[in-house]
């Protein structure tokens, strides 16, 4: 790990920094909420992550230890997990936790936190970073706004009652009830089949749905309510929900399946009725009214293009990174050969080289189709080199990677996006399409 001569060290996590580490970051996440006070779920969360968490280990928590008393004063966790792109899967860490002890701010101790995860994943070959947070705070440590979250409208809880008392039975059958972990196997199946998909996912195995139904503390801040659609004994979908009322009054959906696409239209009638229903009964038991379903769900969810008309929102936003978009590429190779031989596409040049101003990717074609991707130095001069075919700043690969900008987008809003000619333009364009993004991470 990175040591500096100086009163900090950067280390890994241990099982014993639970205690410290719990404190700490109740001490200063949130903070808005409680009125200065520790946080209890995001403590218990902290415990929960040291303690059983299937996409966590100690050594996943890097710490700024003060070496004149041997306390934690920063720390951060990297929570690794497999997400599938399009069918192909894509290892991803996803950042959270990020916190300095007040009194020890202004020691650069986030940038070395991040500077040691960043090598750790260059060495482990995990190729994806994400963040949410702070806005613009984390493009200074590498990361660009390059998947969309949420964005779908929030419903008013009225306009869900107004439904179910003019269309009572809409639902054809199925029925939604609490998940039990003997539902995890159908679960991880569902999950296995979203991600033969085209979006953007992050599927669960069956131990992961274990321990989300039933291996969290109460208290935990990332605890989320499971939710299974049935048909007779047959486990079809899944919803899921916070475990309590935002302070707004809000009831939050973080995540909604269903195995068989034509039907929607009766899943969505009847995750609508369970929400209605879960939301007046946490109504009745918290010091607020049921005002809204806020989805955390893409506006072109198939719930949310079933749901009724509400308050329109903003997209938010994960940062992302990788430090190396030539890998990258090489990873989605497959997924590269399989969008060209669909749309009937062949190179007609044994290579194409895209520069990302510093780096370039080399792919490599036989009779035309892709056979490999390997990372080179990029040219001096990438707009007058003559063996360059695309030259895409960095940020703008990521994006087009993993499907969150199409490349007319980024031709409009990024100038120094140059294309050799009109072959290359409708090779990329299909190379990489917007991709839905139906992410519910492991955190």
């Amino acid at each position: 790990m990175t040591t500096q001569n100086d009163r900090y060290v950067i280390r890994p996590g241990r099982a014993h920094d639970a205690i410290d580490l719990a404190r700490l970051h109740a001490s200063v996440q949130l903070q808005a909420v409680t009125g200065g006070q520790p946080h209890p779920g995001i403590a218990a969360w902290v415990e929960d992550l040291l303690d059983g968490h299937p996409s966590v280990v100690p050594d996943d928590f890097l710490v700024a230890e003060d070496t004149a008393t041997g306390c934690p004063v920063a720390s951060l966790v990297g929570l690794r997990q497999q997400w599938s792109l399009a069918g192909v899967q894509l290892p991803v860490a996803q950042v959270e936790l990020v916190g300095t002890a007040p009194e020890h701010r202004g020691n650069r101790l986030t940038e070395r936190l991040f500077a040691a995860l960043h090598k750790r994943y260059a060495a482990d070959g995990v190729p994806v970073q994400v963040i949410e947070g702070i806005p613009y705070f984390y493009r200074r440590l590498g990361y660009e706004y390059a998947l969309a979250n949420d964005g779908a409208p929030t419903v008013p809880a009225a306009a869900l009652l107004a439904i179910e008392h003019d269309r009572p039975d809409r639902s054809a059958g199925l029925t939604v009830r609490p998940a039990t972990v003997a539902d995890a196997d159908a679960l991880a199946g569902i999950d296995r089949r979203l991600a033969e998909g085209n979006a953007l996912v992050c599927p669960r195995e069956a131990a992961v749905w274990r321990y989300e139904i039933g291996g969290r503390r109460s208290a935990d801040l990332a605890r989320r309510v499971v939710a299974v659609l049935v048909h007779g004994v047959d486990v079809r979908g899944y919803l899921v929900h916070g475990s309590r009322l935002s302070a707004a009054g809000e009831l939050i959906v973080v995540a909604a399946a269903y195995d068989r696409p034509t039907d929607w239209p009766a899943a969505a009638a009847a995750m609508h009725t369970h929400l209605t229903h879960v939301g007046r009964q946490y109504e009745a038991t918290a010091d607020k009214s049921f005002t809204a379903v806020r989805p955390i769900l893409g506006p072109d969810h198939p719930l949310v293009r079933r749901s009724p008309a509400g308050v329109p929102r903003r997209p938010r936003g994960w940062y992302v990174r990788t430090g190396d978009p030539a890998n990258l590429l090489a990873r989605l190779q497959p997924l590269l050969r399989a969008r060209w031989q669909t749309a009937d596409l062949r190179w007609h040049e044994p290579t194409m080289t895209i520069d990302m101003y510093g780096r370039a990717a080399r792919l490599e074609f036989t009779d035309g189709e892709l056979t490999d991707v390997t990372g080179m130095r990029g040219a001096v001069s990438p707009s007058t080199d003559p063996e360059t075919h695309a030259a895409i700043p960095p940020g703008a690969l990521l994006q087009l990677a993993l499907g969150h900008r199409t490349l007319p987008e980024v031709l409009e809003t990024w100038p120094d996006c140059l294309l050799r000619d009109r072959r290359t333009e409708d090779f990329l364009t299909t190379a990489f399409p917007q991709v839905p993004v139906q992410v519910w991470p492991r955190n």
